[in-house]
């Protein structure tokens, strides 16, 4: 499988409840599609797929099948500390029919190289399916390193991975040793310097909420190869980067910023809380000034 373009881990919306709101997810389906985003993810951790059971899971994989009725590459996440777990998430995932499923390393547990690499690779034995991996040490603790990869390697499926280490060592490192799997930007901010070395596609929140600002980015660069272009957008893009990472509270931002769009994403579910007023007043001139510089700069209507 090809991974080209925008994937946006679609944001859960709630009901104040935490039950959840099925016309807002519908309303999130048909404005990510109709915006042209290229695939979307299902059970990333923007759609908090941590705080759910595993039959609201399997349920959630249901409903979005529903309604991406094919329309739009689906991808689905198998994050779980079990790898018993994360085998019956693929398994349903290939029973609905997912185009690839996202593993990633097995958080808490520390796992070594060999046990990711064992983890993942239990997981293809029982989907078989296209892969793409997600290297996140800062949520996992521990980094898909060259051992696990090479050991991934006995099996095609592993097609690409999505680093969110933040590392450009490791970006060089894997553009120039691992040619054979599909890189794809999983750290915002370096974006343009993953389109640079190769990428082709980029795994971003924040196209939940700003699909045009990704994909302008991703069109300048990694279509057009027009880096200048690509360098003004980026610009214009870090500030809303910056405020999504710092204060820990970058999923409550994922939502609120659906929300501005005319999308009840409603809140996060617990332990985290909503924003507060000051935060969404910030994130919401950061995005306004964002769109209209990018306007500006591809030519579009604000």
């Amino acid at each position: 499988m090809r991974f080209e373009g925008i994937y946006t881990p679609v944001v859960t919306p709630y009901h104040d409840d935490f039950t959840l709101n099925d016309a807002a997810l519908e309303a999130t389906v048909e404005y990510l599609i109709g915006s042209g985003v290229h695939g979307l993810v299902v059970a990333g951790t923007t759609g908090e797929y941590y705080a759910q059971t595993m039959d609201e899971r399997i349920d959630m994989m249901r409903r979005m099948k529903a309604l991406i009725k094919g329309r739009v590459p689906m991808i689905v996440g198998t994050g779980a500390i079990r790898t018993e777990d994360s085998i019956v998430y693929a398994q349903e995932a290939k029973a609905i029919g997912a185009d690839a499923l996202l593993v990633a390393t097995p958080p808490y547990a520390y796992p070594t190289a060999r046990e990711i690499a064992l983890h993942a690779l239990a997981i293809d034995r029982e989907a078989d399916m296209p892969v793409m991996l997600y290297n996140y040490p800062g949520r996992m603790s521990v980094n898909m390193d060259e051992e696990t990869l090479d050991r991934l390697g006995r099996s095609p499926n592993f097609c690409a991975i999505k680093e969110s280490s933040g590392d450009p060592n490791r970006l060089h490192m894997l553009a120039r040793d691992y040619p054979h799997i599909q890189l794809s930007c999983g750290m915002d901010d370096q974006a343009l310097e993953f389109f640079a070395w190769g990428a082709r596609s980029w795994v971003c929140a924040g196209s939940n909420f700003a699909p045009e600002a990704h994909i302008a980015l991703y069109q300048a660069c990694a279509v057009d190869g027009d880096f200048t272009k690509g360098r003004a957008i980026m610009s214009a893009m870090l500030p809303l980067m910056r405020v999504l990472e710092q204060g820990g509270k970058f999923i409550q931002c994922i939502k609120y910023g659906v929300t501005l769009r005319g999308i009840d994403a409603g809140p996060p579910r617990r332990p985290l809380q909503p924003l507060n007023k000051d935060d969404k007043r910030a994130l919401s001139e950061v995005i306004r000034t964002m769109n209209t510089t990018i306007s500006q700069i591809t030519g579009g209507a604000k």
